[in-house]
């Protein structure tokens, strides 16, 4: 890509810090009784305060119109062109719970779900299961199943219903359908190859379930079944140390999401499990490097619930929790989100995505408040979410004229 080469000709190192704080999900719909979003609802003063003096806009995850999964959208925001880098959500998985991949290995994304007598899919979150009882059922799983045909079977819990499967072995392909039929009340979907060499893979996968579900038919959950997804090898992709000449940093606590950092060769904080555990390590490793991700995934998980009182709560915790970094110096704040999930929709959408820019380098705009609404008439216009990063890099003084 013509800018990246431009970039690698202009880019130089300093000691400024960037922080890039991630609200998951962040864009929302108009409530049809107040007609306002959940961002317009919520009584967050200190995102205001950061949106009035700050440069504000809007940013396109992927291209207009297009409703991002959470990796295409983050790859965005780390200035990767999702369409260039497709990478399954299965090795994030995989990569955010500590496993290690080989070349020849698949990773895979696993939901438990509930099914009736008839197969049909009825909870495609088994409701939200407890962590500590996904736990449980993936211990009684790893050890009834550990190989399949000469193929290692490797599983981990992510959170709450969500799985992470690792296959190791020979002649093993991605290329296989899915069993999820992406909507309740519809049947569970036999998993099938997509090219001749992936018959042995899918084979393996539906020996899995069959083995998987009789299991779990004897505890006592709503999980009845795993929904498999993200299909993946490991992909071949530039570091961002090396793309960006920056030491960065992954403060999350949602496993996914330190996959993806982890793919991008991004340091990796363990341990964290509330925004308290991210704002406290963000304090404590502050000096350490000079570029922060800091993800919250609350607001993302309300809306795909459609609670909007709840995305309502969460941005509100947000904005107390966050001010907890009110002393640290960084010389650039970008705070935006990944996508758009609206609570009226359930899911993510292709909405634009509120952001500012703190940095002594911005005209701030006349915003005054961190919202859809406001921050589409802020300076910054509705651009693209993969030149953020350069705008970043612009206001930290990292890059140097281009031509003379």
């Amino acid at each position: 890509m013509e800018v990246e080469k431009i970039i690698k000709e202009i880019i130089k190192k300093n000691d400024k810090k960037i922080l890039l704080l991630i609200m998951d999900g962040l864009g929302g719909l108009p409530e049809p009784t107040t007609h306002l979003t959940e961002l317009e609802t919520a009584k967050k003063p200190y995102l205001d305060e950061i949106a009035r003096v700050g440069m504000c806009g809007l940013s396109i995850p992927v291209l207009p119109g297009i409703t991002p999964g959470s990796g295409p959208a983050h790859l965005s925001l780390f200035g990767y062109d999702p369409v260039e880098h497709k990478i399954g959500r299965g090795v994030l998985e995989v990569l955010g719970v500590g496993m290690e991949m080989d070349k020849n290995d698949i990773a895979i994304r696993g939901n438990f779900a509930t099914i009736d007598e008839n197969n049909i899919v009825t909870d495609r979150r088994a409701g939200r299961i407890p962590t500590e009882q996904n736990q449980k059922i993936v211990q009684i799983l790893q050890e009834k199943i550990k190989v399949i045909n000469g193929v290692e079977i490797i599983i981990k819990t992510v959170k709450e219903h969500r799985l992470a499967i690792l296959l190791k072995g020979k002649n093993l392909s991605p290329d296989i359908s899915e069993n999820d039929p992406q909507k309740e009340g519809l049947p569970l979907r036999k998993i099938t190859p997509l090219k001749k060499n992936a018959e042995f893979t899918a084979g393996i996968l539906n020996e899995f379930l069959k083995q998987a579900e009789k299991i779990l038919a004897q505890q006592n959950t709503k999980a009845r079944t795993i929904l498999l997804r993200g299909f993946s090898g490991i992909p071949d992709i530039e570091s961002f140390e090396k793309k960006y000449l920056l030491n960065p940093v992954c403060i999350a606590s949602y496993p996914m999401y330190k996959g993806l950092a982890k793919l991008v060769g991004m340091n990796v904080i363990a341990g964290l499990e509330t925004i308290d555990d991210e704002i406290e390590i963000l304090n404590k490793v502050y000096n350490d490097y000079d570029f922060f991700y800091l993800h919250y995934k609350k607001t993302d998980s309300a809306g795909e619930d459609g609670d909007f009182n709840r995305k309502v709560q969460t941005i509100e915790e947000f904005d107390t929790k966050i001010r907890g970094m009110k002393n640290l110096k960084f010389d650039v704040i970008c705070l935006t989100g990944d996508h758009s999930t609206p609570s009226v929709l359930k899911g993510h959408s292709w909405h634009p995505v509120p952001i500012v820019i703190v940095s002594q380098n911005i005209i701030p705009d006349d915003v005054n408040s961190f919202t859809e609404r406001a921050c589409a008439k802020g300076m910054l216009g509705t651009i693209p979410a993969t030149s953020i990063m350069y705008i970043l890099l612009a206001n930290a003084l990292k890059l140097e004229k281009f031509g003379a």
